[in-house]
């Protein structure tokens, strides 16, 4: 079993039931379907300071 986020209701949903343009997923877990607005936001963040440190910028000052 799959779940996914749906974002228009923010629901964890057990299988694609919604447009893929209106969840994120798959999770392996309802758990990590639930987190799914979290993770991407730490996933961002870390990518940004990644993206910072290799552009020669301090890491979260966004240059």
């Amino acid at each position: 079993m799959e779940f996914y986020y749906n974002l228009v209701t923010h629901q964890v949903e057990e299988g694609p039931q919604s447009r893929v343009e209106d969840r994120m997923g798959p999770y392996a877990t309802r758990e990590e379907a639930q987190r799914a607005l979290e993770t991407a936001r730490e996933r961002n963040e870390s990518w940004d300071d990644e993206n910072a440190a290799w552009d020669g910028g301090a890491p979260g000052s966004g240059a």
